[in-house]
């Protein structure tokens, strides 16, 4: 979402860290660019001026433009101001998490316009409050106005195994509500999670609808689900429901989508409310919680390595690690390894998603993109390697040139798809061995500088024809080695005790 706004500013602060000294008219100068790209980016105009006038008079201070890097203060600078316009981060800022400390059932009741996504929210709410939270919840559909609403609701609490109000034809969004409030009481629910109806436009019967079905069920939260593609109208969508219903958060959906980023960037200033949660993709289990410094981050091309490690963590299983972790010190590794690793970057979304979260990958995501490589790579070499018998898995130097044919034949590929592939399980075992000889910690420069998957993943520059100089996807054994010392700590802690 935010790509091209984190293009505009990268190109700003690269020109800024290129000098060695600054003037206050740079600074100024920079700041009327960050202007134009936050405008375009459809961030709203009061958002914008209050964030140019905060950096600008922060960034000209002779603690800057004095100290030794400059154009880094100024980033820095920057970079705290958008946390804060995002809602802040510490003691100050306000509280995101749902506040489910209440007398159950806790009710949480979902607004917004028709197609903003409040139906799937509030199934993926609901999924993530049993999982994460091991509450008992309890769904009910109170739109009554769009076609096959309520069966929608239904069908998709059977899929995330979350109990729904039966429906009762004819019935009123009023009277559903007083319902579900007592079939959740007789449930012994946690929490209620109420899925109000919406209208094309925001009106007058609308709104008249939510206070009563607000008066009736006395929420604990109320969550505006906003389509963040729709720009600057979802910020006039948020400012009309903050007049009329006492919003506790906002939701932003389908930030997964190629919109500038502009709703996203206003919310929280036009509402007054913080973001409680992004929708990320249609699956049910897309959705996490908004953490303001994480998203900053991702706009400035630092990475997002937290979430990284923590959807890491969501998706690979702990008996695999563990057993992987125990061939790695032994420093072995097979095409069936690497098939599981492959695997893995699959369900964490793929090669464009592992490489935005990265620090220092937002180039190479473009070159990814401008090579026309995508996330079916992973499934050609997937196709490559279950097209071995599991003895070729299990010993890859049995693979001739015979056995090569046969191999590209069976997933139609080239054979020299084959070799790639070879080549990568070669020095990804290299460095498996590097790691055993070198005692854990110390070995991982290895992995990460002596080619990788870089060998398996042409066109994207680099000696090898990988990827060049990106760590761990380097072409060739050339890409640039990983001081282990660098990582953070966290990471370091987690690596050697493995």
């Amino acid at each position: 979402m935010f790509d091209n706004l984190s293009d505009r500013l990268g190109n700003v602060f690269d020109k800024l860290k290129g000098r060695g000294a600054l003037s206050e008219n740079d600074v100024r100068e920079a700041m009327r660019e960050v202007r134009i790209a936050l405008l375009e980016a459809d961030v709203a105009l009061p958002v914008v001026r209050r964030f140019i006038d905060a950096v600008t008079e922060k960034a000209i201070g002779s603690e800057v433009l004095k100290s030794v890097t400059p154009g880094q203060q100024v980033v820095k600078i920057v970079n705290d101001e958008l946390v804060e316009m995002l809602g802040g981060t510490g003691e100050d800022a306000e509280p995101r998490e749902l506040n489910l400390n209440a007398k159950p059932p806790v009710v949480i009741m979902m607004v917004g316009l028709q197609g903003s996504g409040k139906t799937t929210t509030t199934a993926k709410l609901g999924k993530l409050l049993k999982e994460k939270h091991g509450k008992k919840s309890m769904m009910a559909s109170l739109d009554v106005n769009r076609p096959a609403a309520q069966e929608q609701l239904k069908v998709l609490g059977e899929q995330v195994d979350v109990a729904t109000l039966p429906i009762v034809p004819g019935q009123q969004p009023v009277d559903i509500a007083r319902r579900a409030m007592e079939a959740a009481k007789l449930q012994a629910a946690d929490v209620l999670l109420l899925d109000t109806a919406g209208r094309l436009h925001v009106d007058e019967a609308l709104m008249a609808e939510m206070k009563a079905i607000n008066a009736v069920s006395a929420p604990t939260e109320v969550l505006l689900v906003v389509d963040s593609l729709t720009g600057q109208d979802a910020v006039n969508v948020a400012q009309s429901f903050t007049g009329e219903v006492p919003l506790t958060g906002v939701v932003l959906t389908r930030m997964d989508g190629d919109a500038r980023g502009g709703a996203a960037l206003s919310m929280r200033y036009v509402t007054g409310k913080p973001v409680k949660f992004a929708g990320t993709g249609e699956k049910l289990d897309a959705i996490e919680a908004f953490d303001p410094s994480r998203v900053a981050g991702r706009i400035l091309g630092m990475g997002d390595v937290v979430s990284l490690v923590e959807k890491a963590a969501a998706t690979i299983k702990e008996e695999e690690a563990e057993a992987l972790a125990k061939k790695m010190a032994k420093g072995e590794f097979d095409l069936d390894d690497l098939r599981m690793q492959l695997k893995q970057m699959q369900n964490m979304g793929g090669l464009g998603a592992l490489a935005g979260m990265m620090p220092g990958m937002k180039k190479a995501k473009a070159a990814m993109q401008a090579s026309g490589m995508d996330d079916k790579v992973l499934l050609h070499m997937d196709a490559i390697i279950g097209s071995m018998t599991p003895k070729e898995r299990k010993l890859p130097k049995l693979m001739n040139a015979k056995r090569k044919k046969r191999v590209a034949a069976g997933s139609g590929t080239q054979v020299q798809d084959v070799n790639k592939v070879l080549k990568m399980h070669q020095e990804m075992a290299k460095a498996m061995k590097q790691i055993k000889k070198m005692g854990g910690l110390k070995g991982l420069g290895a992995l990460f500088g002596k080619g990788g998957m870089g060998a398996a993943m042409p066109g994207l520059g680099g000696p090898g024809g990988g990827m060049g100089g990106l760590p761990g996807l380097g072409g060739g054994g050339k890409g640039p080695s990983v001081d282990p010392d660098t990582l953070p700590a966290d990471l370091r802690d987690m690596l050697n005790k493995k």
